[in-house]
């Protein structure tokens, strides 16, 4: 049996289980006969302007919640980004809390350094290596975060039996940064909103992180690293676009993070991962990794 069919039926079964971690869907493309080892853009086609080493500007009204394009933005321009520490920043799980439309409790902070000691000082250059976003809160991990890695897996898990091996869909915490940043041994930063989180551009998320960290004077990470990559690359990632050949690396800052991945060995033993954007029976979309490189992508239903 085809291996994306089995795959379907066992996200179809396990759907009630398996958290939905993003959704990252902004719309159906337009209708295309097939979507093997060919192209497939995720999102609406927009200029960007990274290449100049500028983060884009959203035009318009404000959204009231933060949107999913946005969560993008914010990963791809925010996330690894360096900054130098205004303050010092306490250790341990607990981090600091700041309430977004409060000034920052000094003596509080001062005090959480004292009681966990200090895992950035004042002056440091440092980097944003995680962001995560719950339903008040964006928690902000930097050189590696206080809180240690986690990784969650799903309850399912399937023998397939007649020698094929077990199957397991598994869904992670956003990785950490660049070697070198430890888990567990940066600080950690909460966002505290009175309410759901607004809708926010790069720029306005590094406005509410200026009380411990200072980006200005700081060359973009994110620009650092795409002058670095191939013309081809650099036009598929400008217009969020998926493209065999990408590395994961590549397909994150493309189209963000996947709900799902699955994990298994093809007929021939390679390790294979599908990353998976949506959920069965809606429009889902499996990239195809074998290796490092992408080496499908396909959607169902076509």
């Amino acid at each position: 049996m085809n291996s994306f069919a089995v795959l379907l039926s066992i996200l179809l079964v396990a759907d009630a289980d398996i958290p939905r971690a993003m959704n990252l869907r902004t719309g159906d493309p337009a209708p295309t006969p097939s979507f093997y080892n060919e192209e497939l853009p995720l999102f609406s086609s927009t200029m960007d302007s990274e290449s100049q080493g500028q983060t884009p500007t959203q035009h318009g009204a404000k959204k009231a919640s933060l949107q999913e394009s946005s969560k993008l933005e914010l990963i791809r321009y925010v996330s690894g980004e360096f900054a130098k520490a205004a303050k010092s920043l306490p250790a341990g799980k607990e981090g600091f809390l700041l309430y977004v439309e409060k000034p920052v409790n000094q003596e509080l902070l001062q005090r959480a350094v004292a009681t966990h000691g200090a895992a950035v000082h004042a002056g440091e250059q440092v980097q944003i290596t995680k962001l995560e976003f719950r339903e008040h809160t964006i928690v902000v991990d930097v050189n590696g975060g206080g809180r240690g890695k986690r990784r969650f897996l799903d309850h399912v898990q399937i023998g397939m039996g007649g020698g094929v091996p077990t199957m397991r869909s598994t869904t992670e915490a956003q990785e950490v940064g660049p070697p070198g940043l430890q888990p567990g041994a940066g600080s950690t930063l909460f966002l505290e909103f009175n309410k759901s989180i607004p809708d926010l551009s790069p720029e306005d998320l590094k406005q509410l992180l200026s009380p411990f960290l200072d980006f200005a004077k700081q060359r973009s990470a994110s620009v650092q690293w795409f002058d670095t990559l191939p013309t081809d690359i650099k036009q598929a990632i400008q217009e969020r676009t998926a493209r065999v050949g990408m590395d994961r690396e590549m397909v994150v800052a493309a189209i963000g993070k996947p709900a799902h991945k699955v994990r298994e060995r093809d007929s021939e033993g390679n390790e294979i991962e599908d990353w998976i954007y949506g959920t069965p029976p809606d429009r889902t979309v499996f990239v195809r990794f074998t290796g490092d490189k992408v080496t499908s992508i396909k959607q169902f239903p076509q």
